[in-house]
């Protein structure tokens, strides 16, 4: 398998699931801060121009983390990367696309990627205002769901790689605050040697 990534993006979570099921894969490196996205050769792979990109044995593609997630634990199911049963499936679907579609693309993008949303000259700042009020009440939410727990299903799931990168964003990139338990969700995550393997790989550790 071929994984399609960007350092720093969303597609670390991918390579952590990755790296945890322990077969082999080629990192194919993508850099949308120069705009690889937009080339030809990677819009053949993806006309959407977006990582991450899973490319299957068997050649095919496979976008969107929500569904590469899903991909990876049902087909790697003595990895237990998935709770078990329709409802542990339904909830970590729930967790996973509020974190993607809520917390990622509505939040971090307007505090990251500030320009996409400017409308007027200006207005820069009040972008930055509503995507630090939905990572910050999307945290709050997610403090709530994670608990005590070490993970946010006990165990760890696909579900604790999306959290994973949006608290690293939120530490590292956007300088938003963590709730107590995600800051040691984080470190707990940081200490896996898949985190580790991944960071490496992508000039972070």
């Amino acid at each position: 398998m071929k994984l399609f990534y960007s350092p720093g993006a969303c597609s670390i979570g991918i390579q952590i699931l990755l790296r945890e099921i322990g077969n082999p894969f080629e990192l194919v490196k993508t850099d949308l801060h120069k705009g690889a996205q937009h080339t030809p050769e990677f819009l053949a792979v993806n006309p959407k121009a977006k990582v991450p990109v899973l490319q299957r044995d068997d050649a095919s593609i496979l976008t969107e983390f929500p569904a590469i997630c899903i991909y990876l634990a049902r087909t790697n199911p003595d990895k237990n990367l998935l709770p078990a049963g329709l409802e542990g499936e339904v909830r970590t679907l729930e967790l996973l696309d509020y974190m993607v579609a809520t917390i990622h693309m509505r939040g971090f993008a307007r505090l990251i990627r500030t320009g996409m949303f400017s409308t007027t000259p200006g207005d820069e700042d009040k972008i930055r205002q509503t995507g630090r009020e939905i990572v910050l009440q999307g945290f709050a939410n997610l403090q709530a769901a994670l608990g005590g727990k070490p993970y946010l299903f006990g165990d760890f799931s696909i579900a604790d790689a999306a959290l994973f990168y949006l608290e690293f964003w939120a530490r590292n990139r956007a300088q938003v605050p963590l709730p107590a338990n995600l800051d040691a969700h984080l470190d707990r995550m940081l200490a896996r040697p898949s985190v580790q393997a991944s960071l490496a790989a992508e000039g972070l550790a």
